[in-house]
């Protein structure tokens, strides 16, 4: 399976045509959160509409930058992964928006603990799946993938406990925009892509999991 991971797209729209061309060579499309810059239903709609047409399958996790309609939008498209699970074939798919708590207060945050309550209610629906994969708009605490220009961890704890609880065979992430990298927390591989101005992520999820980041041609 072809995995296209995009993440951050705080209402721009300027790469959004590009992304649609790599995504029609995916079989999935990945949306990590903050897909709109303090926006709900409309401005999601607006963001995602153009995207849903041209990937095979697009699924979503809510940002902290996100308001509570925009949760309501993705759950009535039937692409949120929020408390959710989605299974293709072998693999299930589940995850968690929002984030830990910022020193921003943005309208959507959670505590660890809410945070691992929403993750284990979305797990539940695809614990049968032979292979595994988690959606979370935080990264894992204390990794590359949260790590701020100012040296700062800034991710949650209660992803990184779940991931290596739970071992997922791969764990997606976004959030810390400048922590663009790919890193293994215990046996998972886990990827930000970046914000979307900066790339994307392409995961081949097959025998041998490769991961690569990329630019916009």
């Amino acid at each position: 399976m072809r995995i296209l991971v995009i993440s951050d797209i705080h209402g721009r729209t300027d790469r959004l045509d590009a992304v649609a061309e790599v995504a029609e060579e995916a079989d999935v499309l990945i949306v990590a959160g903050d897909i709109t810059n303090f926006g709900g239903r409309e401005e999601a709609r607006k963001v995602l509409r153009p995207l849903l047409s041209s990937a095979e399958l697009l699924l979503a996790v809510p940002g902290n930058c996100d308001r509570e309609g925009v949760n309501h939008w993705l759950r009535e498209e039937k692409i949120s992964l929020h408390g959710r699970g989605v299974v293709v074939g072998d693999i299930g798919f589940f995850g968690a928006g929002g984030s830990s708590p910022t020193p921003f207060a943005t309208p959507q945050e959670y505590s660890e603990e809410e945070l691992l309550a929403v993750l284990e209610r979305g797990y539940t629906s695809v614990e049968g799946c032979s292979v595994k994969v988690m959606v979370t708009h935080s990264p894992p605490f204390g990794t590359v993938l949260d790590l701020t220009g100012a040296g700062v961890h800034a991710g949650s704890r209660a992803v990184k406990d779940f991931i290596k609880r739970r071992s997922p065979a791969l764990a997606l992430c976004g959030h810390i925009h400048e922590a663009r990298g790919s890193t293994r927390v215990a046996s998972t591989m886990a990827v930000n892509p970046g914000a979307v101005h900066m790339g994307y992520a392409v995961v081949e999820l097959g025998d041998v999991l490769q991961v690569e980041l990329k630019e916009y041609r």
